[in-house]
């Protein structure tokens, strides 16, 4: 086993083939402007003496746009398997040590049973009740494949498992468990499971009922193998791009979702750290991540055991290529993109580069639609800078797109994987509800004392003693609110914590008529009912499930004679879930809901249980055992916004007859609504075909103000400037101004022009200033103005049959609008400004402290 050490983008890049391609489109385009570059100045040096500045800011801009595209992508596609990576070890190990807590009080419980301790002291001897005992628990404990009783010798008195028959042990655990007040967990090879490498034993001694002396030990064989698989195969979705472990304290695999690539009880290369280096392992490199567990209501986990997650670095980059932005709306992605500052540093500064060299383009295609019939060797570097611009703009809006794509894709994934943990989480805490109330319903104590059905052969020492029972019991299953048993009437007659918020006793209130009905209809004791989720009097009138398995009279085929109902502490509980969930997700909120939409649990304190919330449709109808997410408006912020839906464990909500499906939902936020983003992410699909070789025209600068595209004549356009450039002065209360922009010449600032805003000057509103708005310089004679306008769009030829005079506009539009122009075909109007006039327009307001500034 070996690590690298570093991890630079050249190590990663051969593994991802789409990030490759751009990366040599990228290269051939740096190519073409060096090439560009050089021509000018070789073939023409003082006819492009005034370009060159402009070409050589091109390429200095687009090299290092390159390399950080590029490295983007990479870091980007590295991060999001990553995280993948990192969440899935997490789930592995999470979802272990929240399975095994459950087997802690399991052992200690049991290990109490009367029956059971009467049996291995010697008291009892009908051994063919206490295997029919221990069938029944394994029948609803489904999690065991063998149960076993010892005696202090290690002998084995009683197991269920017919096929592995154990006569005794000298296995340490008998001694350690005999000396210890709790419980023991063991793993490893036993000979008490005999054929197995290893086995996952809970063992707890048992006491004399009379002389509380040890007399002998439980020992609970948890089915660790089965477990394992179904946990790998729960996360698998059909990819074979990862393999999940389940690691031990020295680093060897202890189970394995892929045992052909990784078997049990190879040591394999571990990190903790998270950090993306590769890991070398039988050859192979890998991506790893691995976790080590949280802890569970105080249970740390089996000692030193971590979850892992392998990718070969040969697959790992290779599933289907993303498709999310196709899928989003219009708005949505460009006003989440507006956000990328916050959630991708890089991608923002990638954009805002690539807006630069889109403006620097642009001005090299103004140049290029100027006329220079006189210079026939600079218009030939004019016409190639603005073929290999468009290209340019082109190639960037991919690369672009497939790395916020990269960036989107990863926040759904680790959204579907957060929900689909939830609600596996969700599904086993609630299986092993219904396990106990079954079990518990079978205790003698509770038979006895309801076996007769009159209150007033209820001695107060049976319910006392039943009093204690339930308390011993919640005190070792602390997810309960209390346990209640009641007669066939629905009396309340004994309960663990029996006192209400309120100061009233639950002992003497009844249970729900259509409750009583479905406990007392129960056939057999593998029966359960679960009371719908709603506000509970038990539960101090909040929400929650309670679940009741009818208690039967002594004897195998007992008539039932009450129950039991046992209050699941929701509240404490699906938060404690939820919140663990998001330890490490400061910008996510989660809900558990029903399939109304109705929120049964909120780790968002503005969220309270009850509200309703506004989610898809289909979301909300997502089939079980399946995920959704999508990026959306939610309550007014562009969120990324999962959902998946329980699908039962084991038996439980699968064939077992009770079906109720929870939806966990999971709400990561990016940012507030962004005014105006679906016209935006418009403005930026729009095109205009040119129209060049179809005889006389006019190359055109076109740009928006608001949604609509205008025009200026190219001959009148001297460049395009940032809008950060404004710099905000008096205007002494000229209309519709900004300030000055500075106008340069071989880098020295020569002279100012005014900037105004035309989106106000046309339609007495202000227009709305954005990233992409700009500064488009225009020139008439000797005067030079600054134009304020939402976005450039292209530099265009126009055939001049297309181009006619505008009819009578009213307003100021009628003045500076003279001419429009019929685009791709007739279906798209271009308006176009007639500098002259706009000139003058301006020269007629109350001009600022002097005449506006000659041009440069």
């Amino acid at each position: 086993m070996q690590t690298s050490a570093a991890t630079p983008t050249e190590k990663f890049l051969p593994f991802m083939r789409e990030v490759t391609r751009y990366e040599s489109a990228l290269r051939e385009l740096n190519l073409m402007w060096r090439l560009i570059e050089s021509s000018a100045k070789m073939n023409c040096p003082e006819e492009a003496r005034s370009i060159l500045p402009m070409m050589s800011a091109t390429r200095e801009g687009f090299q290092q746009l390159e390399t950080e595209l590029v490295h983007s992508l990479v870091g980007e596609s590295i991060g999001q398997v990553m995280a993948e990576l990192g969440t899935s070890a997490r789930h592995v190990i999470d979802i272990v040590v929240r399975n095994l807590y459950e087997r802690t009080a399991d052992v200690g419980f049991l290990a109490t049973d009367q029956d059971l301790c009467r049996f291995v002291a010697g008291l009892d001897t009908d051994q063919g009740a206490v295997l029919m005992r221990l069938r029944e628990y394994r029948n609803k404990y489904t999690v065991y494949d063998e149960i076993m009783l010892l005696d202090c010798k290690g002998a084995v008195v009683a197991q269920i498992d017919e096929t592995s028959p154990v006569e005794g042990t000298q296995d340490a655990l008998l001694a350690r468990t005999l000396k210890s007040d709790g419980f023991v967990e063991s793993f490893g090879p036993t000979d008490l499971r005999p054929g197995k490498r290893h086995a996952l034993l809970y063992s707890h001694r048992m006491l004399h009922p009379q002389t509380r002396e040890p007399v002998g030990v439980l020992c609970l064989s948890f089915a660790f193998a089965d477990e394992m698989q179904g946990i790998f195969q729960a996360r698998s979705h059909g990819q074979q791009r990862q393999i999940p472990l389940l690691l031990d304290s020295g680093h060897r695999v202890i189970a394995s979702g892929d045992p052909l690539w990784i078997p049990v009880g190879a040591q394999v290369p571990v990190n903790e750290a998270g950090a993306p280096a590769l890991q070398v392992h039988a050859g192979r490199a890998y991506l790893v991540q691995t976790v080590a567990a949280a802890g569970y209501q105080g249970y740390p986990g089996p000692a030193g055991w971590r979850g892992q997650v392998m990718a070969p670095v040969d697959l790992a980059f290779s599933g289907e290529p993303s498709q999310v932005l196709d899928q989003l709306e219009p708005g949505v992605g460009h006003g989440l993109l507006s956000h990328a500052r916050h959630f991708c540093p890089p991608l923002h500064a990638i954009v805002n580069a690539a807006d630069t060299i889109r403006r620097v383009v642009w001005n090299g295609q103004v140049m290029t639609g100027r006329e220079h019939q006189d210079v026939v060797r600079l218009k030939a570097v004019l016409e190639q800078i603005g073929e290999t611009g468009a290209l340019t703009n082109e190639v960037f809006g991919r690369s672009i797109r497939e790395l916020y794509g990269t960036v989107l894709m990863s926040s759904m994934r680790d959204g579907e994987l957060l929900t689909q943990l939830l609600v596996d989480l969700l599904d086993r805490n609630l299986y092993e509800r219904a396990n106990d109330c079954r079990w518990w319903a079978l205790a003698p104590e509770l038979r006895a004392l309801l076996a007769d059905g009159r209150p007033e052969a209820r001695t107060p020492e049976g319910v006392a003693n039943v009093q204690r029972i339930l308390e011993h019991i919640n005190g070792l299953y602390t997810v309960y609110a209390r346990l209640m048993v009641y007669d066939r009437e629905g009396r309340i007659i004994a309960s663990s914590r029996p006192t209400l918020d309120d100061g009233r006793s639950v002992v003497g209130m009844h249970i729900e008529q259509d409750t009583l009905a479905a406990v007392l209809a129960m056939k057999d004791t593998q029966s359960y009912h679960v009371a719908p989720w709603q506000a509970s009097a038990f539960y101090g009138g909040r929400s929650t499930y309670v679940y009741h398995a009818a208690v039967r009279a002594p004897g195998d085929e007992g008539a039932v004679v009450g129950g039991i109902g046992i209050v699941f502490n929701a509240e404490e509980e699906f938060e404690a879930m939820l919140r663990g969930a998001l330890a490490t997700k400061s910008r996510t909120r989660s809900f558990f809901l029903g399939r109304d939409g109705a929120v049964l649990s909120s780790a968002d304190p503005r969220v309270p249980v009850g509200t309703v919330l506004s989610v898809p449709e289909d979301m909300l109808a997502v089939a079980s055992g399946r995920s959704l997410s999508r990026a959306i408006v939610h309550e007014g912020e562009y969120c990324i916004v999962a959902c998946a839906a329980s699908h039962g464990y084991r038996e439980f909500k699968v064939c077992d007859g009770y079906r109720e499906d929870v939806l966990a939902l999971s709400v990561q936020s990016f940012g507030a609504q962004v005014p105006g983003a679906l016209e935006a992410a418009q403005r930026r699909h729009a095109t205009l075909l040119s129209e060049a070789g179809t005889g006389e025209g006019r190359e055109m600068a076109t740009f928006f103000i608001g949604d609509s595209i205008f025009a200026l004549p190219a001959a009148h356009v001297v460049e395009a400037l940032p809008v950060a450039q404004i710099a905000r002065v008096s205007a002494a209360g000229l209309p519709c101004c900004m300030g000055t922009v500075p106008l340069r010449s071989n880098g020295k600032v020569l002279e100012y022009a005014w900037v105004f805003d035309v989106h106000e000057l046309l339609t007495g509103r202000p227009g709305t200033r954005s990233a992409q708005s700009q500064v488009i310089v225009a020139q008439d004679g000797g005067t030079v103005v600054g134009l304020l306008v939402c976005e450039l769009h292209s530099v265009v030829h126009f055939a001049a049959a297309n181009i006619f005079p505008a009819p009578g506009l009213s307003g100021l539009g009628g003045a500076v609008v003279t001419e429009l122009i019929k685009a791709n075909g007739g279906r798209t109007l271009v308006q176009c400004l007639n500098v002259s006039r706009l000139v003058r327009l301006l020269r007629g307001t109350r001009e600022p402290q002097g005449p506006l500034p000659e041009a440069a």
